[in-house]
């Protein structure tokens, strides 16, 4: 995952994977969701974020691991 802010014109781009997007939903004036042909959501693009969020927190993140994943997947 790579978050990515632009703040000339105010927007937080979260890219998910490396699939290229085939089209876009709007969930919410200003919140795209970037989707493939397979309804995949590959990335996600708010704009007016310093609106809507914290600019700080969504530059800055924690990582929570399920243990229970991890040992099933070793």
């Amino acid at each position: 995952m790579r978050v990515h802010y632009d703040n000339e014109v105010d927007a937080v781009y979260i890219k998910l994977g490396n699939q290229k997007p085939d089209g876009v939903v709007e969930i919410s004036e200003g919140v795209n969701l970037d989707t493939t042909s397979e309804n995949k959501i590959v990335g996600i693009e708010i704009l007016n974020a310093s609106k809507k969020m914290n600019i700080k927190t969504i530059l800055s993140y924690e990582l929570e691991l399920d243990q229970d994943l991890i040992k099933k997947s070793a």
